[in-house]
Parts: structure tokens; sequence; C-alpha cells
């Protein structure tokens, strides 16, 4: 069987979930002896086998416009396949046309939906109108849809309905937990150090830690809120960089000079950090922070829960599906917007997220008991090749 893959992101340019599925994802399938997968992304040409990468082929177009023009060239380029498989509304065109083209399946997983991120006309502008137009239709006429979520799963059926519910699949994200493991002690110390000296990192304090990029859906402002009524002997690092816009980003940096006037004890890492470092980081705290106000999933809850760390998570989207409520962490409740999801009562939000801190801080040995139970619960029930045999199942079923 021979599949196209088609996203935006692969290594080495992976800011993001979508990325970081699909890399996993196709070297699971690879090890599966009936697949053969080509990978087709962006941002140029890969020297790795079975992976093709492209650019727009002119200077002159900006946004959306590239985006279109990198799909046209893939899309191009794929003469014969069994089916192709698009991750994100800037892979789905190519997904469609592919389809269409050669009269064969498109499948598509979904790891969120225009719909529910109107905040992305903010980053896109008009080209919004149309990334949503895409998604539509790629969306309408796919073999197959995959959620990451049973969330999602609700989510798709009810911003698409003409979507048949028979063709909507729930395979859950994963990790690799042999990547997502605690780091030897002599590495662990050598990084640690690098990392101190470089941020200005307290060693050995109590510490949470975030991890997203800055974009509405992950909620960072919220929580930069509720750090003020955190108290401020818990050592905060923020790993949050890759903004939507330049507005968000603005806005992010003055709650932080807000924050650090007011409590201090926080730290931002605006670098995309090298995965050791980031598992490091992990290891050097104690909770994991997730304010998100749209997740589908949220592999980054995955990962901290890998290396044993408790969450503090809202309460939406899939992210109850990963983190179950004092077992692995706290789960805080939102009541939120049609739409756009934000919280119908902000203040409410933010003090009970901030509750939320407080809470399992007070309580520091439960909390490793925690996320004890979240590793555990990560190695039993999200792993890759588990992921990859449902969907090869889906594969089959559909040709």
């Amino acid at each position: 069987m021979q599949t196209d893959m088609i996203t935006r992101e692969y290594p080495p340019y992976v800011y993001g979930g979508a990325g970081v599925h699909v890399t996993e994802l196709s070297e699971a399938l690879k090890k599966i002896a009936d697949i053969n997968v080509r990978i087709r992304c962006f941002e140029g040409p890969r020297e790795e086998i079975d992976v093709f990468g492209y650019s727009p082929q002119s200077a002159d177009l900006k946004g959306v416009w590239q985006i279109i023009d990198v799909d046209n060239q893939i899309a191009n380029d794929i003469k014969q396949t069994d089916l192709v498989h698009s991750h994100t509304w800037y892979a789905n065109l190519a997904g469609f046309l592919v389809s269409k083209n050669l009269d064969i399946p498109h499948i598509i997983t979904a790891h969120s939906l225009e719909p529910l991120r109107p905040w992305k006309a903010e980053q896109l502008g008009g080209g919004y109108a149309i990334s949503s137009f895409i998604e539509k239709s790629a969306y309408q006429t796919a073999d197959a849809i995959i959620a990451v979520s049973q969330a999602m799963k609700k989510d798709i059926l009810s911003c698409y309905p003409q979507v048949s519910p028979d063709k909507v699949f729930t395979i859950l994200n994963g990790i690799d937990i042999n990547k997502f493991k605690e780091l030897p002690a002599d590495k662990y110390f050598e990084i640690k150090t690098n990392l101190e000296k470089k941020y200005k990192i307290k060693p050995d304090v109590p510490t949470a830690v975030f991890v997203g990029r800055i974009t509405r859906q992950k909620g960072l402002p919220y929580l930069m809120k509720a750090l003020l009524k955190v108290p401020n002997d818990i050592q905060v690092i923020l790993c949050a960089g890759a903004p939507d816009t330049k507005e968000i980003a603005e806005e992010v940096q003055m709650l932080y000079k807000d924050l650090q006037s007011k409590r201090g004890n926080v730290v931002m890492i605006s670098d995309m950090l090298p995965l050791d470092s980031l598992k490091c980081v992990l290891q050097m705290s104690d909770v994991f922070l997730c304010p998100s106000i749209y997740e589908p999933l949220g592999i980054v809850n995955l990962e901290a829960m890998a290396l044993s760390l408790p969450v503090v998570a809202t309460k939406t989207g899939g992210i109850p599906e990963v983190v179950l409520d004092k077992q692995t962490g706290i789960l805080v409740d939102i009541e939120q917007k049609p739409i756009t999801g934000e919280p119908i009562s902000p203040d409410n939000f933010v003090n009970d997220f901030a509750e939320a801190i407080n809470k399992i801080f007070s309580n520091l040995p439960l909390a490793k008991k925690y996320g004890q139970a979240g590793r555990n619960r990560v190695e039993n029930n999200f792993t890759w090749n588990k992921i990859a045999e449902q969907t090869q199942k889906v594969y089959e079923n559909i040709l």
C-alpha cells in the first residue's frame, strides 16, 4: 500500500502538535510491512529518502497564496499512489486535488477546525475565509476523517453536519515514550546547569512550567493573570514562542512586564528549545500548566505526563481524555462562549486556575503521585505503535 502524507510541518521545521503527530505517525507506519509512506511537506527541499519539500515558486506570493501555490505543486507531483492523507487546512487542498485528479481516497486527520479558531482572522486577514473554504470543501468530500479525540469528533460533526458520522474515526494522539523519558543523570546535570545560567532559572525551588505557542487557543494571557494570585516563592517557567501575530506578541510581552513588576520569579523562554533541553526544563519542574481554551487533544500534556509531571489544565476539548481529574492532575472548569471558546467570565476562569495551581503546590507528595499515574497512563494508552495499527485499519477499510 502506497500512501502520500501531506503536511505543512515536518522536521526540522516543526512548531506545533500537528508536526509532531505527522513525524511520529509516519515513522510508526513505516515499520508496518505492507505500508510505504512518502512525505510531502512545506519549507523547501529535504535530503531524507521519500521526503519531498516544497517552497512557493514566486517571491511575490504572500499569505494564503503561498499555501495554495505549494499545495498545487504537491498535487501536480503525485502521479500515482493508493491514497493521500492530509493534515490541517494547509495540506487539505493538496489532498483534495490529488483525490479528484487520480480518483483515489483522501483521508484527513483533524488536529483543529477553522470555524472554532476565529482568532486566526488576526493572523490571516481575509485569508481566513479562504482557509475556512478549503477546510470545509476537503472535509465534505473526504473519504475518511480521523479525529484525535472524541471531543474533536463531536466538533467535526457540529461544524460540518454534511459529513456522515460513519466517515469519522477517533484515534487518540500519541507520544514516543522512548523519546520522552528522563535524561541520564550526567546529561541532565550538564543541560540543567547551562539552562540555569542562560535563563537565570533558580535551581531546586518549587517550579511550574508552561509550554506552547503564543496563540489565542493556548490561553497564555489568562495564565499570566492567574499567576498574580500564586505565591511568588513558586517559580514559573514560560516556554512560549512563535506568536501568531504582532498584536498577541505585544499583549503577552506587556503582561509579562506587569507580572515581573508585581510578582517576579517568572522566566520567559521564547527560543524553540531542542528536545533534550525541553525535557530538562520539564524535569526541573514540579507541575505542568495547560490553560488552553481550545485543545482538540494536547500533545504537550502527554509529553509532560510522560516525564511524570502532574498537570493543571482547562477542562475543555480533548484534554479530559488525557488528563484525569484528581488522578493525573487537576482539571479547571470553564464556561465558554460559542465559537470563540473565550471564557464567559474571564475573572472566574483566572481565579479558578490560580486556585488549582495553589492547591496542587500545597501537597507536592500527592502531586508526585499524580505525575507517576500520568506516566503509567501514557505508557498504557498513547503509544504510536497502537495509533499506527489503528490508522492502518482505517486505510484498509477505505481501500
